[in-house]
């Protein structure tokens, strides 16, 4: 694995707009084309095992906390925990996760966490960074069929749609915006039938949620996450209501930091691992304190040798874990993670994604970087 310095290809704020991404640049750009990263088919490999193994061990890890009822643990409300288990007896249709990864092309790649729910940069890892290999290194490969098994795994979803219509929604913002745009066109050449609109137009008419056009909405894929549908006025509608959604309830158990310390109770000294434990940092000596329901890197402390980096942020109210500092290398002064996606729930790693910072905290301004394979 190494970072490489290239020159970016000329005109490439047009070209990366061309594959949807709109907020490439800022007061720092978000997308760097100015280096990519390369790996070995074998690191590859070992990536891809790795994020395979990580699925099986998430679902056991659910199915613990099911089995003891431990939803407090993870800071979530009581009106949640039959909704979780009437989803994952129910097994209505998952569809995808990002599982980011430390790793340096020396030491196992190590779980820092896992966006289950809603997770985003999914346009960079599965068109945009393709596209830029395509016109760079045309005869080089990439790890990533995301793009192809979005579409599969859509007509794999459909038997499980009542209507064959799907309609997709977010909050009204560019990022969040322009990824169900992109899911909605690859579930339209998959033959399902969609629309899609803010989350706050949908309604409840008494009986259903409806969009909208007062139309009953029969499946919604929502990139807006559970932790605050089950806060939301609405909430106390959602186990009444026969709309399918996508992704389901019990889905907040996995992006939920708290799944963390219940895998490594499960699996521990696993070498995917870190240990990692609720509410105390124990006999370790480096960690990182993460909220069980923070985001895009906020509200994280480091503390490594004496020195603790911190962010700021909204989120922690309802408790933390300390996870042992993972191992962590420099390239070229930055800090890589590895975001590695799962398409499915049995059908295993569909491609990676590269984000990195200065600061070994990702946040939401780090960069994303493509990347190849030799």
């Amino acid at each position: 694995m190494r970072r490489i310095e290239c020159s970016p290809r000329a005109g490439w704020q047009q070209r990366v707009e061309e594959a949807g991404l709109l907020w490439h640049s800022g007061n720092q750009p978000y997308w760097n084309e100015s280096a990519f990263y390369e790996f070995t088919a074998q690191e590859i490999e070992l990536l891809e095992s790795a994020t395979n193994e990580l699925a099986e061990m998430a679902l056991v890890a659910a199915q613990r906390i099911i089995d003891t009822k431990s939803y407090a643990n993870l800071g979530i409300p009581e009106n949640a925990n039959a909704l979780i288990e009437d989803s994952w007896t129910a097994e209505p249709p998952s569809f995808y996760g990002r599982f980011d990864l430390a790793y340096d092309g020396v030491h196992p790649p190590k779980l820092l966490e896992y966006n289950a729910d809603t997770p985003t940069s999914l346009l960079e890892a599965a068109a945009v960074q393709w596209f830029w290999l395509q016109d760079v290194f045309p005869n080089a490969d990439q790890f990533n069929s995301i793009h192809e098994r979005l579409i599969a795994r859509w007509r794999d979803v459909a038997p499980y749609l009542p209507t064959g219509r799907i309609d997709f929604c977010s909050m009204d913002d560019l990022e969040d915006g322009m990824t169900v745009t992109y899911l909605m066109d690859t579930a339209q050449q998959a033959g399902l039938a969609a629309s899609l609109f803010p989350i706050d137009e949908i309604g409840w008419d008494g009986e259903r949620f409806v969009g909208p056009d007062a139309r009953p909405l029969d499946a919604v894929f929502k990139l807006y996450p559970w932790e605050w549908m089950v806060r939301e006025e609405f909430a106390d509608h959602l186990s009444r209501a026969k709309t399918i959604w996508i992704e389901p309830a019990w889905k907040m158990l996995l992006s939920n930091k708290g799944i963390l310390p219940v895998l490594w109770e499960l699996f521990p000294g696993h070498p995917n691992l870190l240990e990692t434990r609720f509410n105390s940092s124990g006999e370790m000596t480096q960690w990182v304190r993460k909220p069980l329901l923070g985001r895009e890197g906020a509200n994280i402390t480091l503390h490594s040798s004496g020195t603790d980096v911190e962010t700021s942020g909204e989120y922690g109210a309802e408790g933390f874990v300390y996870q042992e500092l993972a191992p962590l290398r420099q390239f070229d002064g930055r800090f890589p993670v590895i975001g590695s996606w799962v398409i499915g729930e049995n059908e295993g790693s569909a491609g990676i994604g590269v984000r990195e910072s200065e600061s070994p905290i990702i946040t939401n301004t780090s960069r994303f970087v493509p990347h190849r394979f030799q």
